[in-house]
């Protein structure tokens, strides 16, 4: 599984909208609404690298009030949820 982390501009006037839009596209698992130079934050979990051509720029970047995305591909993720499901295989709570 590939994740990749979108930053996305909108127009200021559509964010909630837009955000709803991406939100409901296949291949989107999150959206966030956040402060700072991008108005939102998208996370693109797929199968392989040429999916992620499908899903942001044939999609994200497709959605009305989209103005420019940036895209950060994971190398590895680590989560806290990860790491206390690993340390919790085989123990009865």
């Amino acid at each position: 599984m590939i994740t990749s982390i979108v930053l996305i501009k909108t127009s200021v006037d559509r964010v909630p909208e837009v955000a709803e839009q991406i939100a409901a596209l296949e291949g989107v698992s999150e959206v966030y609404s956040v402060t700072g130079p991008h108005d939102l934050i998208a996370l693109v979990r797929v199968r392989g690298h040429e999916d992620l051509a499908e899903v942001i720029p044939g999609r994200i970047s497709k959605v009305p009030g989209v103005q420019s995305t940036e895209t950060h591909i994971a190398f590895r993720t680590y989560s806290r949820h990860d790491l206390e499901a690993a340390f919790s295989i085989g123990l009865d709570a």
